[in-house]
């Protein structure tokens, strides 16, 4: 660790600047652009501690200067990540274009977290862009990142949100803000495109080195550190998605520059999370053609890190045809390792504490069931859950979800293979099914109200989404999808 890393500032910023000792093609210098009026809209106290921060000296008009970008704390070395991606299928040179990693921030026990302000100006990499953000969507990307840490799931998190008194044209002119982001790194497959892109062989050892030292410390030692970091990053996307699968949620941008070698969501972008369950679901304006449909998911992911497979090729084997023979046989285990995931997480909602054969099924027939009769995801599972000590499917059958008898007595039967009380049925179903997630009209709802000048809905729902799986009164209001009849959900994504 650096000696400026060492010297603790007052705030608790114990910066190091790793990225930027990576080759210059990677990344280019700049400084997040002033703002007029600076202020702080939502600030993660509990997040800041955890970082090693002191809340009570951000949270005031300093912190607010920090996250507005008109301040830099103390050891940041502001910069821009470099980066390539396949944008619904299509390869294009990228980079920041409006986010500035400040440094990588050190906390009590040692780890290590990117800082990163989203909508702190233009940058190199701007393009035409403004390299501003309108507040709506950066609180949203708040909402969603704090309510997915909850629900157990790996993803950046959310500092703060500042705003900036400046307005930005979107569709119209929106008040502006800036995201204070925390990842575990900001690699994404779309940074190995854009060095494979370059030619140039040493430089894509640095990148495999680097990452592997970030995120997958246990194979530096590796024969073939590359094909270590491949199988990596398909164990950990694989589990990733099937944990998406299991709360409903739909990313909408799965691009190559969107997906994290450190396992971790990121980019909250046209996301949602499904209400009446359908796999075609689409909530993104700009998809389209249903290319990252909600069912579609798994198999983009396996095209993504196709690509990473593709960048990593030169250095799995001196000979092509071998090296190319190692990627497919890596990237060949991803649909067996996705697969594995998903049926525990379908096990865990169903109260299954065991593998049998025909479980998978018996899952897949309640969700075709949940389909055909348009019964909301979440609720469902939630109320399958609660009937495992009542024994009553009542709010089921009520949405024309349970099957009939038949599946009822089959799922019943199949608890019966196992020794285990109900209470502890009941608590493994509770871990893997929440009695709320971000609800599109409830985030809407609080969106509309903060965008107004009123925060008290915002903190309402956050409050409930720190709380996932409590099945308290304070959470019941929640639990519950849009009035039927609406216009069908359509999401945006900010820029």
């Amino acid at each position: 660790m650096t000696d400026k890393a060492e010297r603790k500032s007052a705030a608790g910023w114990r910066l190091e600047n790793s990225y930027a000792r990576l080759p210059e093609v990677l990344h280019a210098r700049a400084t997040p652009v002033p703002v007029a009026r600076p202020g702080v809209a939502l600030f993660n106290e509990k997040l800041a501690v955890e970082l090693g921060l002191d809340p009570g000296a951000l949270s005031g008009e300093s912190g607010a200067e920090i996250f507005a970008g008109n301040r830099l704390p103390d050891g940041a070395e502001p910069i821009a990540q470099a980066y390539a991606g396949h944008q619904f299928g299509h390869f294009t040179n990228l980079g920041d274009g409006r986010a500035i990693l400040l440094g990588e921030q050190v906390t009590p026990d040692g780890a290590q977290f990117d800082l990163q302000l989203k909508g702190a100006g233009r940058t190199p990499y701007s393009r035409r862009g403004d390299g501003r953000a309108a507040l709506g969507p950066m609180l949203r990307e708040y909402v969603i990142s704090e309510a997915m840490h909850a629900l157990g799931i790996p993803t950046t998190r959310s500092l703060a949100v500042a705003t900036t008194g400046e307005e930005v044209m979107r569709e119209a002119l929106l008040p502006g803000a800036v995201l204070t982001r925390i990842a575990s790194s900001h690699i994404r497959v779309g940074t190995f495109e854009y060095a494979a892109a370059l030619g140039d062989r040493a430089l894509l050892e640095s990148l495999v080195d680097y990452t592997l030292r970030r995120h997958y410390a246990d194979f530096l030692e590796a024969e073939n550190k590359a094909l270590a970091l491949l199988e990596g990053v398909i164990e950990r996307q694989a589990r990733l998605v099937a944990r998406w699968a299991g709360v409903g949620f739909v990313h909408g941008v799965m691009n190559t520059d969107n997906m994290a070698l450190s396992g971790e969501t990121i980019d909250y972008g046209p996301c949602a999370f499904l209400d009446a369950y359908d796999p075609a679901t689409v909530f993104s304006s700009i998809d389209r053609g249903g290319r990252y449909a909600f069912g579609n998911q798994p198999s983009v992911a396996h095209w993504n890190l196709a690509r990473l497979a593709e960048a990593l090729v030169p250095l799995l084997h001196k000979d092509q045809a071998k090296a190319v023979e190692m990627a497919e046989a890596a990237l060949a285990r991803f649909p067996e390792r996705f697969a594995y995931f998903y049926a525990g997480v379908l096990r865990a909602k169903l109260g299954l504490c065991h593998e049998e054969e025909g479980d998978f099924v018996l899952a897949q027939e309640f969700l075709q069931s949940m389909q055909a009769s348009g019964a909301d995801f979440t609720k469902a599972f939630d109320d399958l859950t609660r009937s495992v000590e009542s024994g009553k499917l009542t709010a089921l059958s009520s949405q024309g979800v349970s099957g009939g008898q038949p599946w009822q007595a089959k799922w019943r039967a199949r608890l019966g293979h196992q020794q285990a009380e109900k209470a502890e049925v009941r608590a493994l179903m509770r871990s893997a099914n929440p009695v709320v997630v971000p609800r599109n009209h409830r985030v809407e709802e609080a969106l509309a109200a903060a965008e107004d000048g009123d925060f008290t809905v915002m903190h309402r729902l956050l409050a409930v989404l720190a709380r996932p799986f409590d099945e308290g009164p304070e959470n019941e209001a929640y639990r519950v999808g849009p009035m039927a009849g609406g216009e069908p959900y359509r999401t945006f994504c900010g820029t």
